[in-house]
């Protein structure tokens, strides 16, 4: 091939390449959107706004986090799932719960493990069990005691949620016998059994604690292998007869697949500055959270894990919605 033939198909190729390598080197060229697929004022949507500044002053761009609820946190994440892989628009949830919905769903708009991928886990908190402070039980072999002499009410997020299927574990390691009542997230499951309505409630310790600290719940256990001393002496669950129970709330970032492998990287690096921002870390151990940070690569390692874990659990429960 002559010289200057390979000298312009050569200029060719990489005048069609130019524009790509701009457009993803431009990244983030407009607003981003965290969406936080459940109602304000849960875990995942804390975790957001607390990091929202941070992340608009590091990438010198506009943050805004919306909250796109509905259908145990599906209809945001579909949102995302089948938004412009571009890196401007991602989920932030529980990623644990979201390994749940392919279990549990029977008629999912997306697969989680196809249409989207990782980028980062940022924290890790435990479930609190707690009940309303009329009920008479202050541990969970008295509490497991009373489900047996009369009908408990136990407020789930949602059909499907890590928090129900923790309490169908729970259940059934220690046969206790209690009624699941669904809300439509967290926030209104704490309410009515802070009001009475409903007796126990199994839920993320960042949302939980707060009312645990003002009188209105009463703590029973901790879903975490060791005890925290943010809470004093309170047992684990597993010490008080679930033996090697533990569960909880892993809050993770995902974007559509597609997105170019160099602004998943430049996210994730962006993400773990800002989680790990010392008044970001005191702020949210003081709310009974750890930071806990993952690779990319590590965070669909422990996707495919809790996916193959919650499959087990609802086949066994027969828990299916469409």
């Amino acid at each position: 091939m002559p010289l200057t033939r390979r000298h312009a198909l050569a200029a060719a190729a990489a005048a069609l390449a130019a524009p790509a390598v701009s457009a993803q080197g431009a990244w983030p060229s407009k607003t981003i959107r965290i969406v936080v697929p459940y109602p304000p004022g849960g875990s995942s949507d804390i975790i957001a706004r607390t990091l929202q500044p941070l992340l608009q002053e590091g990438l010198k761009q506009t943050v805004i986090v919306e909250n796109k609820a509905g259908a145990n946190g599906n209809l945001g994440t579909d949102f995302v799932a089948k938004s412009a892989p571009d890196g401007h628009t991602f989920v932030l949830c529980d990623v644990g719960a979201l390994a749940i919905t392919p279990s549990v769903y029977t008629k999912l708009p997306f697969d989680p493990s196809k249409d989207l991928r990782g980028v980062a886990m940022l924290a890790y908190s435990p479930h609190l069990l707690v009940v309303h402070p009329s009920v008479p039980a202050n541990n969970l072999k008295e509490l497991v005691a009373l489900s047996r002499q009369k009908d408990l009410n136990f407020a789930v997020t949602a059909t499907g949620s890590a928090p129900h299927l923790a309490g169908v574990e729970l259940q059934r390691a220690v046969d206790a016998r209690w009624q699941y009542v669904p809300y439509k997230g967290g926030i209104q499951a704490i309410q009515d059994t802070v009001g009475g309505q409903t007796q126990v409630l199994m839920n993320g310790m960042l949302a939980t604690l707060p009312h645990v600290q003002s009188g209105k719940l009463k703590l029973l256990g901790v879903s975490k292998r060791t005890r925290m001393p943010l809470i004093g002496d309170t047992p684990t669950i597993a010490e008080q007869g679930a033996t090697g129970f533990e569960s909880g709330t892993w809050q993770g970032v995902l974007v559509p697949k597609g997105t170019p492998e160099a602004v998943v990287q430049k996210l994730n690096a962006e993400l773990i500055r800002a989680i790990r921002n010392p008044d970001v870390r005191a702020r949210l151990a003081g709310q009974g959270a750890e930071v806990v940070t993952m690779t990319p690569q590590e965070q669909d390692q422990f996707f495919a894990q809790e996916r193959k874990r919650w499959a087990q659990v609802v086949a066994a429960a027969n828990i299916k919605l469409d």
